[in-house]
């Protein structure tokens, strides 16, 4: 990455009492826009993990990463995420070979884009409000507003969309629903209609996260489809309403949580009171 980079880590209560054991792990990408603070931030994941016996770990990405190895000699997000830092957690932190990844918004997008390039390197997938088709209109449409609003161009990440079509293609989920085989796939996303969440928040902040959401259900229906033929363990959680925000992801992580924890071969007791050991690694 040629810089420092920050991750934060949520250990396991066992972790100090048992010096010889290794432990599962449970990485968690932040959207775009937003860093490795995110999920302490916005969530209770240090009370979920209390009592989980699980790493957690949560990496820094950038502004908007892609979660890709940039093809016009940019940082090399995935490198980092799937090799430097995973030798890192199992070198520093005793990790485990069990792993399981989720991400929301455009770390969804990277937690399936990394568990389709890295067959069974994940026993979990989880994608909250991502979509998952670079092939999709909407998604093009996107992509190109997101990179005149932060002034990250997609053709300095994976190429001319058509001159570089095979690099794009690498990188889209729905191209590869067969590299999912073995590893579970849970995708869930809102219908962009505004609830009782919603109150409180702006208007303008409810008709963007409402615009961000509305076209996902459809294109995660076809891709869990063409998962499912492909003999892929897929669930779905497809909610209404739901926008795009923080409240409606908390009561996914909620939601699903006893789910990732059993593939990782481990109980979730349920939330503690958040005391917890914790810790922050800076790695280079």
């Amino acid at each position: 990455m040629g810089m420092s980079i920050p991750v934060r880590v949520i250990l396991p209560a066992s972790w100090s009492k048992k010096p010889k054991a290794t432990f599962p792990v449970l990485y968690m990408l932040h959207g775009g826009v937003d860093d490795y603070t995110s999920w302490t931030r916005e969530t209770d994941v240090e009370a979920l993990a209390e009592n989980s016996d699980v790493l957690v770990v949560m990496p820094d990405a950038s502004q908007t990463p892609y979660y890709s190895d940039w093809l016009a000699g940019g940082p090399r997000w995935e490198t980092f995420h799937t090799v430097e830092l995973v030798r890192l957690m199992e070198k520093q932190y005793r990790a485990g070979p069990s792993r399981a990844i989720m991400g929301l918004s455009m770390g969804g997008f990277g937690a399936l884009v990394y568990a389709a390039r890295h067959p069974r390197m994940f026993r979990y997938v989880a994608s909250m409000s991502s979509y998952v088709d670079l092939n999709e209109p909407s998604v093009r449409l996107s992509l190109a507003a997101g990179a005149k609003k932060y002034g990250t161009d997609t053709n300095k990440v994976w190429g001319d969309p058509v001159k570089n079509a095979d690099v794009w293609q690498a990188h889209n989920p729905a191209a590869m629903p067969r590299s999912f085989r073995g590893t579970h796939v849970h995708l869930s996303s809102g219908n962009g209609i505004p609830g009782p969440w919603d109150m409180g928040r702006t208007a303008n902040d409810v008709l963007l996260s409402m615009l961000g959401e509305a076209p996902l259900p459809k294109q995660i229906e076809k891709f869990a489809r063409s998962l499912s033929s492909e003999g892929v363990d897929v669930t779905t959680h497809l909610y209404t309403p739901g926008t795009h925000s923080w409240a409606y992801w908390r009561n996914e992580l909620h939601r699903i949580w006893p789910e990732v924890m059993g593939s990782l071969g481990r109980k979730a007791p349920g939330a503690g009171d958040g005391r917890h050991s914790s810790s922050r690694a800076r790695i280079r």
